[in-house]
């Protein structure tokens, strides 16, 4: 009447379990179709994303090309190693060294600050998270920091360290007042551009890991603590590598911050008499204001040298942009979450 065992030695070989589990499973293939068949109104959103996706390549393509072009048209060799000045005649005013030197140290003050606090930030807010009103407090305030303009946040700087407090940071004149201005001072407030960055990266890597990594982290007789520094952060070293390298693009591009909070001097200015303190603690301008001083819309009216040196900018943001694919993929290799936010 029925295929239903009806004693215990009328079970197939693993009882019910087995015989499930012995049961082939086949994938369930999307049904062939044609794009002829679709309705009108999916045809053109078809159309249009493909148009879409075309046209950003043809832009990116478009702007690297004629970046290069022009770059290499103008851009040598004496200009990399030569120190700007200031010449009525262009051929006489030297290159970009001081805002190449001054690019990267911008960029290494303010990633150096950025990433530990970010880091920090996303392990009290995915490990902890308590209290809850404080964890959602933090991301609301990551949100308002990421879509704040580098304008405003140039502008609250510049009047945040001009008080006596942070006099130790930049130049203080005789009479006691505060210039605010120094690497130090724009790299504190270019932290705050590559936060949410760093944030973000780490905080879905940390949601990406299983929990049965952290279980078995307890089950040795581990801490919170000791799996977060020893099991959680080595998981998650790709996500907060990209994480740093976007933040460092960031950094790297802006120039609101430069102009405000940097001075956006043609050479670096040296402040006190301690060596690379005396740097941090002075003026100077990277690549970005340089470019604008250069330009047909700034004061220099050495518009070959703009080209220059925003082609060697270019070049050190696509290549920053090239170290995250390397990274995302070494870890996509060994099976690690290197998902960035943003990205």
């Amino acid at each position: 009447m029925s295929s239903f065992p009806q004693t215990l030695n009328d079970l197939p070989p693993g009882g019910f379990g087995g015989s499930l589990k012995s049961a082939p499973v086949t994938a369930v293939k999307a049904p062939k179709e044609s794009r002829a068949d679709w309705r009108l109104g999916d045809r053109i959103g078809y159309a249009l994303a493909w148009t879409a996706g075309i046209a950003l390549c043809v832009i990116a393509a478009s702007i690297v090309g004629y970046m290069g072009w022009q770059g290499l048209k103008y851009l040598r060799p004496e200009l990399l190693f030569s120190h700007p000045s200031a010449e009525v005649d262009q051929a006489k005013s030297g290159g970009f060294l001081d805002p190449l030197l001054g690019t990267a140290i911008l960029t290494a003050v303010g990633i150096v600050i950025a990433t530990p606090v970010g880091v920090g930030i996303a392990v009290f807010v995915v490990e902890f998270g308590k209290p809850k009103w404080l964890a959602r407090t933090v991301e609301s305030a990551i949100e308002i920091v990421a879509g704040t303009p580098d304008i405003v946040l140039a502008i609250f700087g510049l009047a945040l360290f001009q008080n006596s407090i942070f006099s130790w940071m930049s130049f203080t004149a005789e009479g006691g007042a505060v210039f605010g201005r120094s690497f130090l001072t724009a790299g504190a407030i270019m932290s705050l551009i590559a936060i949410p960055m760093i944030y973000g990266a780490t905080r879905e890597g940390l949601n990406a890991i299983p929990r049965h990594m952290r279980e078995a982290s307890y089950g040795l007789g581990k801490t919170r603590a000791s799996t977060i520094r020893r099991v959680l952060l080595p998981a998650v070293r790709p996500n907060i590598a990209t994480g740093a390298v976007l933040g460092m693009g960031r950094i790297a591009g802006d120039t609101a911050v430069v102009v405000i909070l940097l001075g956006a001097t043609l050479r670096l200015e040296p402040e006190g008499g301690v060596p690379g303190l005396s740097v941090l603690k002075g003026t100077g301008s990277t690549l970005t204001s340089y470019v604008y001083n250069n330009s047909p819309a700034g004061e220099g009216g050495s518009f070959e040298k703009a080209y220059a040196a925003a082609f060697v900018l270019l070049v050190i943001v696509l290549a920053l942009n090239f170290f995250v694919d390397v990274v995302a993929r070494r870890g996509a290799k060994n099976g690690l979450p290197t998902r960035a936010g943003g990205r």
